[in-house]
């Protein structure tokens, strides 16, 4: 009687220590998906660093480039500023849902855009129902993919391929007005549409993707829309659907330089639109 109790009181302890650890585990600021992010970004940051030189954006610079886009970079300040090599944007608290009528997820978004050759890396930090969930959605020599974490060392997803490639470049098109030394290298182009209207396409890494740019009539930009972006289905097939890219509400930064503040990504299905990401940019800085 007395050994089984003891033997009780022994797994019970053990059980105690083992939960404690968890908790702990779960609250301590280390994790490996935060780790890998923060050195591939420092090695990419070395790399791009004095790519951009001293110099700074003329309009003789964008004088080949649809009147929309040199009328936008006008508008927002960007002429007689630096020119740089990579874009950092943070939005907090940002509702994002995975499927339609469920429940939103918040989450803080954090990423980075680099100039020189198409690349984009994103660090998504939430919790669920208090166990950490990271995503890390990348794009880099062509390559893009989007891994999801829980609990720091359970990988959920990890998707990749040929249509996630196409995907990435797509959405590093969609950013591409917000570090306008883009627009100046030779991956990228343009066509103008219309008086508010600019069709852009790049090709990197052996893929294309393409879409349009809406700007309003103050030549902000309003929306970017392709064709070029697969969604996952539940079944892990990847299906081609009209994406857009949604912001406004721009406002004027301490560099001098109009910066929209809503951002909002959307899903144009046949069903109607689905609004999965939708934040606030937080900060937006170039260097």
């Amino acid at each position: 009687m007395g050994g089984n109790g003891n033997f009780w009181i022994a797994a019970a302890a053990a059980v105690v220590v083992l939960a404690g650890g968890i908790m702990l585990w779960f609250w301590i600021p280390f994790s490996p998906v935060k780790r890998r992010f923060r050195k591939d970004i420092s090695a990419l940051l070395e790399e791009s660093r004095g790519t951009a030189g001293n110099e700074i954006f003329t309009q003789e610079d964008f004088s080949h480039l649809p009147a929309a886009i040199c009328r936008y970079l006008e508008h927002c300040g960007y002429i007689g500023t630096p020119k740089m090599s990579f874009l950092k944007m943070c939005y907090h608290d940002v509702a994002f849902w995975q499927e339609r009528n469920g429940s939103a997820l918040r989450i803080d978004y954090l990423q980075y855009n680099f100039v020189k050759n198409p690349c984009r890396m994103a660090l998504i930090d939430s919790r669920l129902f208090g166990i950490p969930f990271e995503g890390y959605d990348y794009y880099q020599n062509g390559r893009g993919g989007m891994k999801g974490v829980i609990a720091k060392a359970i990988t959920l997803f990890d998707q990749k391929g040929p249509k996630m490639d196409q995907a990435c470049l797509a959405t590093f098109l969609a950013e591409s007005l917000f570090a306008p030394s883009i627009l100046l290298q030779d991956y990228i182009s343009f066509e103008e549409t219309g008086d508010y209207e600019v069709r852009a396409v790049i090709r990197y890494g052996g893929q294309t993707a393409g879409g349009i740019f809406t700007f309003n009539e103050a030549y902000e930009m309003i929306s970017f829309t392709t064709n070029d972006r697969a969604v996952t289905k539940k079944d892990g097939s990847m299906e081609y659907i009209p994406w857009s890219a949604v912001c406004g509400e721009y406002r004027l930064s301490e560099n001098g330089i109009r910066y929209p503040s809503k951002f909002r990504a959307v899903w144009n299905g046949s069903d109607g639109d689905f609004v999965y990401f939708d934040g606030r940019i937080s900060e937006i800085s170039c260097g």
